[in-house]
């Protein structure tokens, strides 16, 4: 999974992809500790706390990931760092809340792309402070820990200072597991930002309809052996049993041959994986890591790997990065992979 921090090339050392995943979480958990000192690492529903008396139900006090901000009334001009935060604000119907967008990952969905386009894009990558200022935003709403790098002057504490609220996506809260209940949960964190509840809860149901359907459709088929390809060629950087795309592939139907890595993400050998024999491999496609032909040409043209059975059957099911973060398009992974794996299920 991508950190946001740097782009890791497909042939980038397992060193240094790992170093700087596992930065912009330690950056962003020591912006929020330097805010408000240690505190809750999830939006809970005991977090938001709405005055009856108040029109519309604020003030709203939302705890996110230690830092508590309370919003007296909804934010109006929101920048968002990287593509999912924006996806799910837009997904909410609060287009006209954002005026700036910054560091797209990959196509946005079809129904999203118009508004999406229609929104000032920042910068190419994490803005800088400065430009982010001249947004005139209230709120800046990060996806990873990046977004709030404080060495390049974007601390939370940054922000605060000048007067402007910020909320980082639950993923980079420093929680050990990310599964599908912290997307419903970040959404409905914005949800209660925003004052727009009810579409929360509405956008929640209609995710859990989609993860439903494919599940309901492979239930009781035996889980297909999984291996996620994220980069690498000394070694593979892939999703380990704390990430959220183990639960996305045991939703679709399968079983991520790396589940007992006890990391969100992590590099394994090769050996390790002819030795777990998947029967099909999720490439995870993001610019800057090489496109998805060519990591497909590399793992066909390697002879250690040519007896693997994904190998053997070319069976490859290409997600978007956004769809393995904390963001709308998880559920859509799940359909997409189940597909891929379970293909008789859908016909």
């Amino acid at each position: 999974m991508y950190d946001g921090s740097s782009r890791p090339p497909l042939f980038t050392s397992p060193r240094r992809r790992l170093a700087l995943r596992v930065t912009a979480a330690a950056v962003a958990l020591s912006a929020a500790l330097l805010t408000a000192g240690c505190g809750s690492s999830q939006d809970t529903a005991q977090d938001a706390k709405a005055t009856a008396s108040s029109a519309g139900g604020f003030p709203v006090t939302i705890d996110n990931c230690g830092v508590k901000t309370t919003y007296d009334k909804p934010p109006s001009r929101v920048v968002t760092i990287h593509q999912h935060p924006a996806e799910l604000m837009l997904a909410l119907g609060l287009k006209d809340r954002m005026v700036g967008t910054a560091f797209p990952d990959s196509a946005v969905l079809p129904e999203l792309k118009k508004d999406f386009e229609s929104i000032p894009e920042l910068a190419k990558r994490e803005p800088s402070f400065e430009t982010v200022l001249d947004a005139e935003p209230d709120l800046v709403y990060g996806g990873y820990g990046s977004a709030f790098a404080e060495n390049e002057g974007r601390s939370r504490k940054a922000f605060a200072d000048a007067g402007i609220d910020t909320h980082l996506n639950r993923e980079y809260c420093g929680k050990k597991r990310v599964t599908m209940k912290d997307t419903y949960e970040e959404i409905r964190a914005v949800g209660r930002i925003f004052g727009v509840s009810d579409r929360a809860d509405k956008l929640v149901s209609e995710l859990q309809a989609r993860v439903d359907k494919p599940a309901t459709a492979v239930k009781g088929e035996p889980a297909v052996p999984v291996f996620v390809y994220d980069s690498g060629d000394k070694s593979a950087f892939t999703a380990g049993g704390k990430s959220l795309g183990t639960e996305v592939i045991r939703l679709a139907g399968g079983e991520n041959v790396f589940a007992d890595l006890d990391d969100v993400f992590g590099d394994v050998s090769w050996e390790q994986v002819v030795e777990r024999k998947p029967e099909v491999i999720a490439i995870y496609d993001y610019a800057g890591a090489g496109s998805v032909e060519q990591k497909k040409k590399f793992l066909l043209s390697q002879p250690a790997l040519e007896d693997v059975p994904a190998i053997k059957n070319k069976r490859f099911v290409v997600l978007p990065l956004t769809a393995t973060l904390v963001g709308v398009r998880s559920a859509y992974a799940v359909e997409d992979l189940a597909r891929g794996i379970h293909p008789k299920s859908f016909a």
